[in-house]
């Protein structure tokens, strides 16, 4: 099966759009899993001051993730699908949280004036390297970044439990939605991806310091990972301390 890329991806989870909450509400610690990597940024202050952009917002799952993780921050969250980010504008948000309806790539390379960001939720995205080497332009010095990321420990036993359930439970799941497709590339698309330290080196080589990598509790331990970084050293004595 070739890999679903772009705007067919995104016809993908426009379709998927309806239905994409609850199959993500089935997934024990789906939701814990995003509050913990946004927790993870360790932000000062609940946020107060800063903008944060979360890249691949979906339905807004990630997106509140960060809210709740730093209340006080301004969020910009953006998508390359159009059906999901419906589905995240019908939910109650802030004045000071608003959604984009860009792919990763456009945004990180077109909009320069919207930074600079103190930190990211970063998702999956077609180019890695070109968007990751983007963000590090667009966030500023001593920032956080974050990417909460299917990404395989590199245990074949790891990559066997994820195959398992997405032929036992996902695609199945996917197919009673007629969404079988983008399942099907959604299980694809994480065994070809980097594993965790392979994702950990390419932050590195773009650039990003202080690169660490933590897992998700729960059956998703080694399978979904988050990804933390800074661009440069800390430029407070407040933020040194963190």
């Amino acid at each position: 099966m070739t890999l679903l890329r772009d705007h067919d991806l995104a016809r993908a989870f426009d379709h998927a759009s309806h239905t994409y909450d609850g199959l993500t509400a089935l997934n024990p610690g789906y939701r814990t899993g995003l509050l913990r990597s946004a927790r993870r940024l360790a932000l000062p202050a609940d946020g107060a001051g800063l903008h944060l952009l979360d890249l691949g917002c979906g339905t807004g799952a990630s997106t509140r993730a960060l809210l709740r993780a730093a209340p006080r921050a301004r969020i910009t969250a953006v998508d390359a699908s159009a059906g999901m980010l419906r589905r995240a504008l019908v939910k109650p948000w802030p004045a000071r949280v608003r959604f984009l309806h860009l792919t990763a790539e456009e945004f990180a390379t077109t909009r320069e004036d919207e930074g600079p960001f103190d930190a990211y939720l970063f998702r999956n995205v077609t180019d890695p390297d070109a968007v990751l080497r983007a963000v590090r332009q667009l966030l500023r010095p001593g920032g956080r970044f974050a990417a909460h990321e299917y990404s395989l420990s590199g245990s074949p036993g790891h990559r066997a439990l994820w195959s398992a359930v997405c032929r036992g439970v996902v695609i199945p799941a996917g197919t009673l939605t007629g969404d079988r497709s983008l399942y099907r590339h959604l299980r694809r698309s994480v065994v070809a991806f980097d594993t965790a330290p392979e994702f950990a080196a390419r932050l590195t080589r773009a650039g990003l310091t202080s690169v660490r990598v933590a897992p998700v509790a729960g059956w998703q331990t080694g399978i979904v990972h988050t990804f933390l970084a800074r661009n440069g050293n800390p430029t407070t004595t407040e933020e040194r301390v963190l």
